[in-house]
């Protein structure tokens, strides 16, 4: 549990410290694209490091036992995330090299922020029916990193764009839905269901627990 600590806290504080007070030298030591591997490469190693810490950590008692009702929650969720993860690769201004887009559509007329809350869905689901120490510790680090991620996002635009930033902000929600029901967009809903498929069919088969809406058709 320590290391599986130290790993996330690492993994976590590395994806902070690049994006914001470190970014800004990085870029200009090494170049827009320089920047962009370093980073990637850092984060795989971390993440790496925290799935074999976290599969290190000997069998935990469950703090809570996830019922049908949570199972159903929970794949609710992850296909809603899925959706959102899919949906956030088509006219997306925040990844690296996109064009700059005047009017939201598709996920990002349903949140700014898809993929970040894309990964947070997914921590959340893996959270709430695993229910042990280390999930709650490997899983908490993912969900911190997406909503904190995305905060220190907005902050920075703001201060960047400055009247820009007022004015797609304005279009568009931080949370959610909150701006009420939009359609993600057929390549979203589409992609994404056919993720959310596979990626559960492949939890089962692959030797974990049955997920998703194999749970009962299993």
């Amino acid at each position: 549990m320590t290391l599986l600590a130290l790993a996330s806290l690492a993994f976590v504080g590395s994806h902070f410290a690049l994006s914001h007070p470190l970014r800004a030298s990085s870029v200009g030591r090494f170049g827009e694209r320089g920047f962009q591997l370093i980073y990637s490469v850092i984060a795989l190693i971390l993440f790496a490091a925290m799935i074999w810490a976290y599969a290190s950590v000997p069998g935990q008692a469950t703090l809570w036992t996830a019922g049908d009702a949570v199972w159903a929650t929970a794949s609710a969720l992850m296909w809603l995330g899925s959706i959102l993860f899919v949906g956030s690769f088509i006219g997306n201004p925040a990844l690296p090299g996109a064009p700059r887009v005047a009017v939201p559509s598709g996920v990002l007329a349903i949140t700014r922020h898809p993929m970040m809350w894309g990964f947070a869905a997914w921590a959340v689901v893996h959270l709430i029916v695993l229910a042990t120490p280390e999930a709650l510790l490997f899983d908490g680090a993912i969900l911190l990193l997406a909503l904190g991620g995305s905060l220190g996002q907005d902050r920075k635009k703001r201060k960047l764009m400055g009247e820009r930033w007022h004015e797609w902000s304005a279009q568009t929600a931080f949370w959610p839905f909150a701006r009420g029901l939009q359609s993600p967009g057929t390549f979203a809903l589409v992609g994404g269901t056919l993720l959310f498929l596979i990626a559960t069919g492949l939890h089962g088969w692959l030797g974990g627990m049955p997920a998703g809406i194999w749970r009962w058709l299993a």
